[in-house]
């Protein structure tokens, strides 16, 4: 009996020394950490000019009119979640689909159609698949920079800018492939339509 007291009285200190150790001290010493020296990081590289967010770096969100940069397909639910206080919640998902399905096949085909209809100029060039298809996420903010080219000519138009204006925003919001091998580059599209809209530089 009194063996079997000693080994609770040891793992209950056990467990109150790895809770306070593992559940709090390493807690507090990594969130600090990442507050001290990445920051924006660490508070969801949100977006913001003169005091408003726009949105994370890391998440995309929809544009499918002719002054913006379209990126990949999106699965996005406006109608089903709401806030405490009734304000819309954005729900987006993946698409789930098999490269195989016809409902795939028709999904591809529909943004072709619009992605054409959106682009005359571009007419007889490849739509490249990253504009016909969507992330693993679901919610991926970039594209190609061969994708980001292809609608150029467009927003150049509505905007009343050269095709090269263009493509500079273009390049200052293009990442390099990671340690410049890794991956590959991409446009951050949220980026490109703030900077389109005049609300960051």
């Amino acid at each position: 009996m009194n063996s079997i007291i000693s080994i609770m009285k040891k793992a209950t200190w056990l467990l109150i020394i790895f809770t306070v150790l593992c559940g709090v001290l390493y807690t507090a010493v990594i969130t600090m950490t990442a507050q001290v020296f990445f920051p924006k990081q660490a508070n969801g590289s949100i977006i913001e000019a003169d005091g408003r967010k726009y949105g994370s770096e890391l998440l995309g969100q929809k544009f499918t009119n002719e002054r913006h940069m379209w990126g990949r397909i999106m699965n996005v639910d406006v109608t089903t979640y709401k806030s405490k206080d009734n304000k819309t919640l954005m729900y987006a998902t993946p698409s789930n689909l098999s490269p195989a399905s016809d409902e795939y096949e028709d999904l591809v085909e529909q943004r072709v159609a619009m992605l054409r209809e959106a682009n005359p100029n571009m007419d007889e060039a490849s739509i490249p698949v990253d504009l016909v298809t969507g992330s693993g996420s679901g919610l991926d903010p970039h594209i190609s920079p061969a994708a980001a080219d292809y609608q150029v000519s467009r927003i150049a138009n509505a905007h009343h800018m050269t095709e090269e204006e263009v493509r500079g925003i273009i390049g200052r919001c293009t990442n390099d492939k990671f340690l410049g091998v890794f991956g590959e580059e991409t446009v951050n599209v949220l980026k490109v339509n703030l900077i389109l809209d005049g609300l960051v530089e």
